[in-house]
């Protein structure tokens, strides 16, 4: 009776390692393994994502754009600033030259060589990022959505920025003004 047990057993467990398809991606130690995956690209070439990157960057770059930014209470749902931006919010961390410079001028052998926009030659380790600037950005997350309307959310503690490059629909906007005694 144990023999049979035990067969049943073990037939039950061969059954069950065949049938599990969680170890199709496993190498015989049981590893999981990289799995590679064939992105389709658009007639011009690039990945929907490199093509969100690239039209992100001619949107903030649009000569003479009008955005729209609301500052929204994480808590209450409410609009409590609404402004419209000339051009595009741009984060503090960002600027013309990069922070750590190898040589200027007339020393440039070693390093990332580029010229700034007042003419001046640098040598770093730092390259100017797609735009153009170095530093680092807010992070954010932007999309399109079904009517071609551009959005940017910039999230943190209390409140969450939204950015669109037409107006959005608030129901009010309310701006605390608390006077000091």
């Amino acid at each position: 009776m144990k023999k049979l047990l035990y067969l049943v057993l073990g037939l039950c467990l061969l059954f069950s390692v065949a049938c599990d398809d969680t170890n199709a991606t496993s190498n015989a130690n049981g590893q999981v393994q990289q799995q590679d995956v064939a992105v389709k690209t658009q007639a011009n070439g690039l990945t929907t994502e490199q093509n969100n990157v690239k039209n992100r960057l001619l949107e903030d770059n649009k000569p003479g754009a009008i955005k729209h930014l609301y500052v929204i209470s994480a808590y209450s749902g409410q609009c409590i600033m609404y402004s419209t931006v000339k051009g595009k919010v741009t984060s503090s961390g960002k600027r013309l030259r990069p922070t750590s410079v190898l040589y200027s001028d007339k020393n440039w052998q070693n390093g990332y060589v580029f010229t700034t926009p007042d003419g001046t030659k640098y040598a770093s380790n730092e390259l100017p990022q797609d735009d153009g600037t170095f530093g680092q950005s807010n992070e954010y997350i932007y999309w399109w959505d079904t009517q071609n309307r551009y959005h940017q959310i910039y999230i943190s503690g209390g409140t969450f920025v939204t950015i669109s490059d037409e107006p959005l629909p608030v129901k009010s906007i309310t701006i605390n003004v608390e006077e000091q005694k």
